[in-house]
């Protein structure tokens, strides 16, 4: 098909947040921890696979896939090792993919794949579709198109004369759209969206933009069903847009060590949050933060954490969902803290009481 282009229209909405991500861009290249600070290279580099992954339906902790990275042995289902190994030995073979060669698109998707499926790094020979429950929500490209289709969207890429954060995103919807794998489709369209910014700045290679998706999922999908149902990519556009400006704003803040949570004390912040939660399990993190006199920003930072370490579950989507405070008490508490201090440092807790206290022990 020639002069082929994904279905979308620019507009202020979109143009402006463009701007806002290359704005904040160019604040993250001047600080150079990013891209040269191993600890937090490699604490970002396991967001993401463990993200990407759980997205999927993995079922690892974030303390399993570091423990599997690591060489360690996990007690987890092979499925579940096996994609943490192959995820981890593609993203760090991401510098050395040519984001315009469908040649390495096969190779990346071979290698992700990798004793998972039998057609590994290959277009699906048959035809697929998603599905809720026996439900089809979207067929995929019928299979004798795929080569066709995917080297048109290729040549577009290359050639098109958009802004890399916007056609990133179209890519991204593009290819789930298109569906070209019988399994993986997920993690590869996400690894390629990844690829393509950071042939634009370096840095994206080390941004976790797969846990702010894994987070806000149901919106996710969400915002791909709207673009299908509109036969337009904008809504995914946006959804991913946003998605990559708060990546971008929660690495400025905790870079810079902002001002304003000089002389907080995080742990009473903390209990704060838990208890406020506890009593009532749907309030957003802009109530939260109006409670306790903290940005929203400062709250879901924190609830992040809280998450991390397990004592803070989601359930549901953004609207209508509900959070499930998990209560240890005051001596577990500690050994959890320490432990994830520890282990997000980079460092590993098991010389101080024999094992993780995250991934192997039990809430006392």
């Amino acid at each position: 098909m020639k002069n082929y282009k994904p279905p979308f229209e620019m507009n202020e909405q979109i143009a402006t947040l463009a701007a806002e991500i290359a704005e904040l861009s160019g604040e993250i290249s001047v600080y150079e921890g990013l891209t040269t600070n191993p600890i937090l290279r490699r604490e970002n580099r396991i967001k993401t696979i463990h993200s990407s992954l759980a997205i999927e339906q993995n079922t690892l902790s974030i303390g399993q896939v570091t423990d599997i990275i690591d060489g360690k042995r996990v007690l987890a289902p092979p499925s579940d090792i096996k994609e943490v190994q192959n995820a981890y030995e593609i993203y760090e073979k991401l510098d050395r993919l040519n984001p315009y060669s469908i040649e390495d698109l096969l190779v990346a998707h071979r290698i992700m794949t990798k004793d998972l499926i039998t057609e590994s790094g290959m277009f699906r020979s048959g035809n697929a579709g998603v599905y809720d429950g026996e439900k089809l929500i979207h067929a995929g490209t019928p299979s004798n198109y795929i080569p066709e289709v995917m080297g048109n969207l290729f040549t577009w890429l290359k050639e098109s004369n958009l802004h890399p954060l916007i056609k990133s995103c179209l890519f991204h919807y593009e290819f789930e759209f298109i569906h070209p794998f019988f399994d993986g489709n997920g993690r590869t369209g996400r690894l390629w969206h990844t690829l393509i910014l950071s042939k634009w700045k370096p840095f994206f290679a080390w941004v976790p933009i797969e846990s702010l998706i894994h987070d806000n999922q149901q919106a996710y999908y969400d915002a791909i069903g709207a673009s299908n149902e509109n036969e337009n990519a904008n809504d995914f556009v946006l959804f991913m847009l946003e998605i990559i400006k708060t990546a971008l704003e929660d690495i400025l803040m905790n870079a810079v060590d902002v001002g304003e949570n000089v002389g907080e004390d995080v742990g009473e912040t903390e209990e704060g949050i838990l208890n406020l939660l506890d009593n009532n399990p749907r309030l957003s993190a802009a109530k939260i933060g109006d409670k306790l006199k903290l940005s929203s920003r400062q709250v879901e930072r924190i609830i992040r954490s809280l998450r991390e370490e397990g004592r803070l579950v989601r359930h549901g989507a953004n609207r209508g969902g509900f959070w499930e405070v998990r209560k240890i008490n005051s001596v577990a508490n500690i050994f959890r803290k320490t432990c994830y201090s520890l282990c997000k440092k980079g460092e590993h807790c098991s010389p101080f009481w024999g094992s993780c206290f995250i991934v192997h022990s039990k809430p006392y």
